[in-house]
């Protein structure tokens, strides 16, 4: 009767919602909340405050989540404890990044990583929205930049800069920008936003830019500042090695945005999984 209604009750803390928690338990929304009910019958407690839209826990809730969690934390490590002295790792990582990193920096490193682990399958799904890890059933996101609030777990693999830049012809016919309020003169190749992101007084500023393009896409971006149609901004993976051959000069360093982090998140119930492990390892060995 003690274990009753606890990973139910801890499933619906982490996923915000029985029907969500159903899902990852392979059981019924009404056997979800039915054990979860019993429990706080047992406890003579409310553990859950419920609404049509959202689930949140009382203060009751919130301390009894920590010691759940920790006790099946317990019980997953004592497991694979167990599974790990008879078998080699093996199953199914699904994983969502950014495209462009997913392309160039991740998904390289993870066929290496299969070449040594091939008992493990991948599916990765590469896209520039943030998608829901519960919702969409991942194990596993790459993030770049600053992490909201989450109860995901979260891990730093790396970290990125962004590099103001132009080709030289461009820089020849129109100068250098000294200051960032020079950027008003120049045409600034734009992407999704219209600002850019610098390091000002050691606060970050956000720089409101315009031109004659705008695009989706980083490779047209670069492309275009390649060919001289003005300064772009974008991340060392697009534009690092035109750098180091001088096909693109870098200005503005002094106002060099702080460097972004490149993390993995994961659901905190998958977090000992020894194929995750084996992977974020592979990738913090390579990526840092």
């Amino acid at each position: 009767m003690q274990w009753e209604g606890i990973s139910e009750f801890v499933y619906v803390t982490e996923c915000e919602s029985f029907t969500q928690a159903s899902k990852q338990l392979g059981i019924s929304t009404a056997q979800v909340s039915r054990q979860v009910g019993a429990l706080e019958k047992r406890l003579k407690v409310k553990l859950l405050y419920r609404t049509t839209r959202k689930v949140s826990l009382t203060e009751e809730g919130r301390v009894f989540y920590q010691h759940c969690r920790a006790v099946l934390d317990g019980l997953e490590i004592a497991e694979q404890a167990v599974t790990n002295l008879q078998s080699k790792p093996q199953g199914r990582i699904k994983l969502t990044a950014p495209v462009t990193y997913g392309e160039q920096q991740l998904l390289p490193l993870v066929n290496d990583f299969m070449k040594h682990y091939p008992d493990i399958e991948v599916t990765a799904f590469l896209s520039n929205q943030k998608l829901d890890l519960i919702d969409g059933g991942y194990d596993l996101a790459i993030r770049i930049g600053k992490l909201p609030d989450s109860t995901m777990m979260a891990k730093k693999l790396s970290s990125r800069t962004n590099f103001v830049c132009a080709a030289p012809a461009y820089i020849e016919q129109y100068g250098t920008p000294q200051t960032l309020a020079d950027l008003k003169q120049h045409n600034c190749l734009l992407g999704t936003l219209d600002y850019w992101q610098f390091q000002d007084s050691a606060k970050e500023k956000k720089v409101r830019v315009t031109g004659g393009v705008r695009y989706n896409s980083g490779y047209s971006l670069m492309d275009a500042a390649l060919k001289g149609l003005g300064i772009v901004q974008l991340p060392d993976y697009y534009v690092q090695k035109h750098l180091n051959t001088g096909v693109l000069v870098s200005m503005l360093e002094n106002y060099s945005e702080i460097e972004e982090g490149i993390w993995a998140i994961y659901p905190h119930n998958r977090q000992l999984s020894p194929k995750i492990r084996l992977l974020l390892e592979h990738l913090l060995t390579h990526l840092a």
